[in-house]
């Protein structure tokens, strides 16, 4: 990337003129961080700036940290340097990082999806000269459903399971997916929650948005305490013991993957949703031609096959390597990792 505004170094994305790395997966001086996942918000920067909305997920999970705020469309001027958030819709407090300096705007997408979910900040496209974009599901196989034909589906395998006499234990991530599902889904029995899905309910909670109210999973709770329930947990969960107080169970689980067929089977799982928080081709490809931008570098995902598909398209187009991955819907891997994908946990 050379004399790049932005420049890949060891630590990760680094802007020389502004003295400060975006996302970066070793410990720097200044860190501008797009969101909470742990892929993108890391331990040890010696300064954290993030938005307002992303703060206290990023704060609980990294303990004491130095941290500034920039509310979603202020700027702030390092070293000469502007920058500012811009809603990525992927999750609560998500944002895109645009950089501008001396007349050149490049925008880091960090992770994102273009359809409004209810409940993160919906997805803003911001135009720019060159584009850093997550490609997750940067293939033309990946095409979601609208969400609400989604979530009906979850729904009515919910009623059917709990019509048998069954829990319906639901893999969602704990940070974004299962706040989603918790707010989009209808008021059909209680909603049991693991611990670590609750914690997070809690801080968003404390922020303002709008979540039903949850049970949190504790000892006691069992199929008989709570008939007919639907349980949330994070995916791990769903094959450990802790799942077993549940028992008869439908286990299901929402993501991006499930529209693969083989991660379905290779999970044993009986039914899977296709639910990203990811955007899908359509979403890829919509979001870049949105910005306006003639320079694209993919990230995350199906780089190469992508960066491809963007050359043919006419753009100055490349993969970039980086470390992120490893997070809800991007902690699996594809179905076929020789088609093009980086795949697999970090």
């Amino acid at each position: 990337m050379g004399q790049d505004l932005l420049t890949l170094t060891p630590s990760g994305l680094f802007c020389p003129a502004g003295g400060f790395h975006i996302d970066p997966w070793r410990p720097v001086d200044r860190a501008l961080i797009t969101h909470g996942h742990s892929d993108h918000a890391r331990p040890g920067h010696t300064a954290y700036l993030t938005t307002p909305q992303a703060l206290p997920v990023i704060r609980h999970r990294l303990g004491p940290i130095t941290a500034q705020t920039l509310p979603f469309g202020a700027t702030l001027s390092i070293q000469g340097v502007t920058v500012s958030f811009h809603p990525a819709g992927h999750v609560p407090g998500s944002a895109q990082i645009r950089v501008e300096h001396r007349g050149e705007v490049w925008v880091v997408s960090g992770d994102y999806k273009t359809e409004a979910d209810g409940l993160a900040e919906r997805f803003a496209p911001v135009r720019c000269h060159a584009f850093i974009t997550e490609c997750t599901f940067g293939l033309p196989v990946f095409h979601w459903a609208p969400q609400p034909e989604t979530v009906a589906e979850i729904a009515a395998w919910w009623a059917a399971n709990a019509a048998a006499g069954k829990t319906s234990l639901l893999g969602a991530y704990s940070f974004g997916k299962a706040q989603r599902l918790i707010a989009a889904l209808p008021a059909l029995g209680p909603i049991l929650t693991h611990g670590a899905v609750e914690e997070t309910n809690a801080i968003l909670r404390a922020q303002g948005y709008a979540l039903p109210p949850t049970i949190r999973v504790t000892p006691e709770t069992r199929a008989k305490t709570h008939p007919g329930a639907l349980v949330i947990a994070p995916p791990s969960a769903l094959a450990s013991p802790w799942a077993r107080r549940f028992e008869p169970a439908e286990q299901a689980m929402a993501s991006g993957w499930m529209a693969l067929r083989g991660i379905r089977r290779r999970r044993g799982l009986g039914m899977g949703f296709p639910l990203s928080d990811h955007a899908d081709w359509d979403g890829l490809t919509a979001a870049i031609r949105a910005t306006a931008a003639t320079r694209v570098l993919a990230t995350h995902g199906y780089t190469h096959a992508f960066a491809r598909y963007l050359a043919e398209q006419g753009y100055d187009a490349a993969p970039l390597e980086t470390e992120f991955g490893g997070v809800g819907d991007a902690a699996d891997p594809p179905e076929d990792p020789a088609s093009g994908a980086e795949g697999g946990p970090v």
